[in-house]
């Protein structure tokens, strides 16, 4: 695994296995805590169990034994899936989708419980025996019911499960969990039909998972959406107005919706709320052949952190979390644009345009570039890596982003490969070097501006 060029160094993965979905991440005791989807065994996806890093700047990670485990003849016997981590009343406390040996699609919402709170590493971890929600609604026509989001809004504690209908409408359910022991039900939350939802996602999903929800200092709330057509498809988000009415019941009213990552190797991203911002993660899954996979003997990586918002227009404002400078080099490998400059495997980089420029960061023995198109004029940033394939279904087409096209910056580790385009959209990809492929940095167009630092490991590392 150490060998895999490909390796992301400073992103969270686990050092063998399978990640998927980021879960939980808590602060606690002045250390971030994050858990992640995970097969131990082997790099695919099965035999889920939720891994677990620790750190205390955001930037180095630790890695803990695993917090939950599948439980024999319990709830989640058959996978401890997606959830949040909750402060319940100073127990830091897991709340997750359980399946059982019946699974049909409808998970239950489980409780484990930090066995000594007072320890800043929370690795000892006891599930409860009996689900808080044993099932959805019996009265809905549910058959997707998971990953339970936990909250708080005007004092009281509410919780939101992703869900999908029978007949095909996605929607987000909503309940009161001011105990988490005993959940009640207040109603569907948002769904497929909302005019903002349909305008943003079209029919494409027919389930919405792993739904979040974050406030921000403007009053206004976002709610970030997996859709789900029977695969994971796509990452969004609404933003608006989250109310409690007269009759004590909670209400979201949308106002502005879009695509949350415009790249194809992003989904299921989880919000940590603090005090003065909101943070998140996601997961980045591979793009090449399962052969490789099984070779390099790890599969999966979650994201940089980013820091998110809203700007007054409803649309997300996503930008680095600035402890990811404390991976930066103490000097820049590049300051200006030039001759061509080598880059390594994993960097920090900022260009801003003020015309049309090309940003060109790898180049294949035909001669082919992976190249970065700013376009002040036209308002656009494209992303062309046609030349190096993707294995999924959705292919490896020129992407274009529509902003004002002035400023990207490009966060590469091993095989991750995350732009962030003004501060208004993210696009994240896979991209694996191959032998014979040359990462050199080349800058043409009109006058920019362009930094670059090496990412080293630091006293963390």
């Amino acid at each position: 695994m150490n060998l895999d060029p490909n390796a992301p160094r400073f992103r969270v993965r686990p050092p063998a296995g399978w990640i998927n979905d980021p879960n939980g991440p808590f602060r606690w005791r002045d250390r971030y805590h994050l858990f992640y989807q995970h097969n131990p065994d082997a790099p695919v996806h099965a035999n889920v169990h939720w891994g677990h890093v620790s750190s205390p700047d955001l930037a180095h990670w630790e890695h803990h034994p695993i917090a939950l485990a599948p439980t024999p003849g319990g709830p989640d016997e058959a996978g401890c899936w997606s959830g949040c981590v909750v402060d319940d009343d100073s127990v830091p406390t897991a709340v997750y989708t359980g399946v059982d040996r019946h699974h049909a699609g409808a998970g239950s919402i489980c409780l484990a419980r930090a066995v000594v709170p007072d320890d800043e590493t929370l690795t000892d971890w006891k599930p409860l025996p009996v689900p808080a929600v044993s099932g959805p609604p019996a009265d809905l026509d549910v058959v997707m019911f998971r990953d339970p989001f936990v909250f708080i809004h005007g004092g009281r504690r509410w919780a939101l499960v992703g869900a999908g209908h029978e007949d095909g409408t996605p929607s987000v359910l909503l309940y009161d969990c001011a105990d988490l022991t005993d959940w009640r039900f207040a109603g569907v939350l948002v769904d497929g039909h909302d005019p903002v939802a349909a305008d943003a996602f079209g029919d494409k999903a027919v389930g919405w998972e792993c739904p979040q929800m974050y406030a921000t200092p403007s009053g206004d709330w976002a709610l970030v959406l997996s859709l789900w057509d029977g695969d994971p498809c796509a990452t969004g988000y609404l933003t608006g107005r989250l109310q409690l009415g007269g009759d004590d019941e909670l209400r979201f009213e949308a106002r502005a919706g879009g695509r949350l990552d415009h790249g194809r190797d992003f989904y299921a991203p989880a919000v940590l709320q603090e005090a003065d911002r909101a943070l998140m993660w996601g997961w980045s899954w591979e793009a090449r052949d399962q052969s490789e996979v099984d070779r390099a003997g790890w599969a999966g990586v979650l994201s940089a952190p980013r820091v998110v918002d809203v700007h007054p227009d409803g649309t997300l404002r996503v930008v680095p979390a600035p402890e990811l400078e404390l991976l930066r080099a103490d000097a820049p490998f590049v300051t200006a644009p030039g001759s061509a400059v080598p880059l390594p495997q994993s960097y920090d980089l900022t260009v801003i345009a003020q015309g049309p420029t090309t940003v060109s960061l790898l180049r294949s023995a035909t001669g082919a570039e992976m190249t970065l198109l700013l376009d002040p004029d036209a308002g656009t940033v494209t992303l062309d890596r046609t030349d190096w394939p993707r294995t999924r279904p959705e292919g490896s087409a020129p992407i274009v982003v529509r902003t004002t096209g002035r400023h990207v910056r490009v966060l590469v580790d091993g095989s991750l490969l995350e732009v962030f385009v003004d501060d208004r959209a993210t696009l994240t990809e896979r991209v694996y070097r191959r032998p014979g492929d040359v990462a050199d940095l080349v800058v043409t167009g009109m006058a920019a501006t362009v930094s670059g630092w090496e990412l080293i490991p630091g006293l963390h590392g």
